[in-house]
């Protein structure tokens, strides 16, 4: 690994807050949260980034990769400015989820899993994010969840994205 460092202060500042809430002896435990602070300054995370995650929780890089693997809000290859995920396990496919899906890949003009040419978008597809009865449901960043997501809707959510 190079001495560059890939987190900056703020971001170390904000992993040292997870780390503490747990004991010292335990400090692995605020993995999670320290890949979403590195995820969140970087949009995904590299091996590199990883590594260095890994370096100061005092973990094995392989352990550190093996939770971002595990879990689908890790970003393990670029992704757009705005990564939208649509729910389309079988309740919100029932409630439209497929149709919206088709409507976000011809506006986008992308499949799933794709980046659009200026690098805004990336769509994904999403796993049950808890939220049947706000079918259709689109996420947003992994952080935002947008619900009854109609053209309209969709319309709306992507000139606000700009």
């Amino acid at each position: 690994m190079s001495d560059t460092k890939l987190l900056s202060a703020a971001a170390c500042t904000l992993i040292d807050r997870e780390v503490a809430k747990y004991p010292a002896e335990h400090k692995r435990s605020a993995v999670m949260g320290a890949l979403r602070i590195a995820q969140t300054e970087h949009r995904w995370l590299s091996n590199e980034l990883i590594a260095e995650v890994a370096d100061y929780l005092g973990m094995a890089p392989v352990a550190v990769y093996e939770v971002a693997s595990f879990y689908n809000m890790y970003n393990l290859k670029p992704v757009g400015l705005h990564k939208l995920a649509v729910c389309t396990n079988l309740p919100c496919a029932l409630s439209g989820a497929m149709s919206t899906a088709e409507y976000l890949k011809q506006k986008l003009g992308i499949g799933f899993g794709e980046t659009t040419a200026d690098g805004k978008y990336t769509l994904v597809e999403g796993e049950c994010m808890g939220a049947c009865g706000s079918a259709p449901v689109l996420l947003v960043n992994d952080h935002k969840m947008c619900s009854h997501m109609t053209p309209d809707a969709i319309d709306k959510k992507l000139a606000e994205l700009g």
